[in-house]
């Protein structure tokens, strides 16, 4: 067997990812903010890309024709000068008005020195719930080893207002006396807000009694004893344990529900998000007309400047002429590239109201299930592209504001053979549950039920599926005896 090298030519074609191609794939899946950061980036390391400005300097033959006209035989003429023929009024007592102008009284001197205060101190922020309990801790003068242990409970308070450690926890971090410790954190158990440093929610609702001077009544016996029951809802087993009628169990209750489950929630520090549409969609007339937020996006272009720099010829070393090159291509790169993410973006959203046309007119009961290939197929791009194109942006729509991936769902079918749309079914299983009695709450079989009879077959379980997806407690737990709405899973079960 030789082994011997050799030289041969092939032909092969492969697809090389370049910086300008990852540039322009990066800026497809970028929402509109992120947008405007990476263009004020590029915009102060690239000194060729500027910010082009509507207002254009006047030429030199309109600043000759303002010259003349200004130069115009009316203002041409000599200038009069101003006399002044007004006299003094007589009636005035002038030396008294010297008087009490020339008199000496307090006068405040700034100093030479005198600093400009800073702005950020004068921005305001939102009380913390930490910072509420050491004011009070703080307030009541605690001994240093109260404070010590003050601390520690702060420390173990989450942003509900529940302590997330024991007392044996506390005294072995602090090195302090359990019983020191448990008399401090009943002691801060009576601050405010009521029911803050409790260890579950048991203890929340009974701090919350002593607060309303409830002691021995029927509501901290259910508290103590028929906390089960209580969530569970079974007033009828309350009503026989304690040998009380019915509708005093009722009342109890609907104190109970009344209660603070969540102590620390006027102290949450979460600032709302506010969701700047990357496209507004608004019918006129008969059609809809697709608009880009382009408000606050600079319109870039090159500088005219280097421009000329590079036709001046050997005026300019050769180091400045690759260098300003090199910037150039990038700056019509990235001028380019905006520009075709912006047309991808009206193409994909054009094609989404060509399908979810009745959606834009009716709603979202009217929404069709469609997938990523239904639009890559009809504006002819590939599934990642507009895949990239439809993550984290958002659409202006008549109907609301949604986010572009919101309009691509999966599909149930109808009892008929057609088809509907998972989100459109999840709007009616919210519609049934809010329109549902109270006291009798539907079950998700008897959703199950009620959908099929509208022509829309799905399973029991696809139902409690969509139900958690929309954060809705079950039937035995919406139960109201009274009244009341739908409960869902952030608000008590109570």
């Amino acid at each position: 067997m030789v082994l011997e090298l050799r030289q041969q030519l092939r032909l092969t074609q492969q697809l090389v990812m370049t910086p300008q191609l990852q540039q322009a794939i990066k800026l497809l899946q970028l929402s509109r903010l992120e947008l405007l950061d990476v263009i004020n980036e590029e915009m102060v390391e690239n000194p060729v890309l500027e910010e082009s400005s509507d207002e254009q300097p006047d030429s030199a033959d309109d600043a000759n024709a303002k010259e003349s006209e200004s130069d115009s035989p009316a203002e041409a003429e000599e200038i009069k000068p101003v006399t002044v023929e007004e006299t003094a009024r007589e009636d005035i007592d002038w030396s008294n008005y010297l008087g009490e102008y020339s008199a000496t009284g307090s006068v405040h001197y700034e100093p030479e020195d005198h600093e400009t205060p800073e702005y950020e101190n004068f921005l305001a922020r939102r009380q913390s719930l930490v910072d509420h309990l050491l004011w009070q801790l703080l307030l009541s003068n605690p001994d240093k080893k109260e404070e010590k242990i003050g601390n520690a409970i702060i420390g173990n308070v989450d942003r509900d207002g529940y302590l997330h450690a024991t007392v044996g926890e506390l005294a072995a971090l602090t090195g302090e006396d359990t019983l020191r410790v448990e008399a401090a954190l009943k002691k801060m158990q009576s601050f405010d807000p009521i029911g803050v440093c409790a260890r579950d929610l048991k203890e929340c609702l009974l701090i919350q009694t002593k607060y309303l001077e409830l002691e021995g009544t029927l509501v901290v016996h259910i508290i103590e004893n028929h906390f089960k029951h209580l969530e569970n809802k079974n007033y009828k087993a309350i009503s026989q344990a304690l040998g009380v009628p019915l509708n005093d169990v009722f009342e109890a209750v609907e104190i109970i529900t009344s209660m603070e489950p969540r102590p620390g929630r006027e102290f949450n520090e979460e600032d709302p998000v506010y969701i700047s549409p990357d496209v507004f969609v608004y019918k006129m007339d008969d059609e809809f007309v697709i608009v880009l937020n382009e408000d606050g996006m600079p319109k870039l272009r090159v500088s005219s400047f280097y421009k000329d720099t590079l036709n001046k010829g050997a005026a300019v070393s050769s180091n400045a002429r690759d260098y300003i090159q090199s910037k150039l291509r990038s700056a019509v790169w990235l001028i380019r590239s905006i520009h075709q993410r912006q047309r991808t973006i009206y193409k994909v959203v054009e094609s989404i109201i060509g399908f979810q046309g009745e959606f834009f007119e009716n709603g979202i009961g009217y929404l069709k299930p469609m997938v990523l290939r239904d639009i890559a197929e009809d504006i002819g791009m590939h599934e990642s592209t507009v895949s990239r194109v439809t993550t984290n942006k958002y659409v202006h729509t008549p109907q609301g504001t949604f986010e572009l991936k919101f309009f691509f769902n999966s599909s149930i079918n109808r009892l008929d053979g057609d088809s509907i749309a998972s989100a459109s079914v999840k709007e009616k299983i919210l519609q049934l549950i809010q329109a549902e009695n109270p006291a009798k709450p539907y079950s998700d079989r008897k959703m199950v039920e009620i959908l099929r009879n509208s022509n829309i077959s799905v399973a029991r379980r696809t139902v409690a599926k969509y139900r958690e997806m929309l954060r809705v407690l079950p039937s035995n737990k919406r139960k109201k005896v009274r009244g009341g709405s739908v409960v869902c899973k952030n608000q008590s079960p109570l």
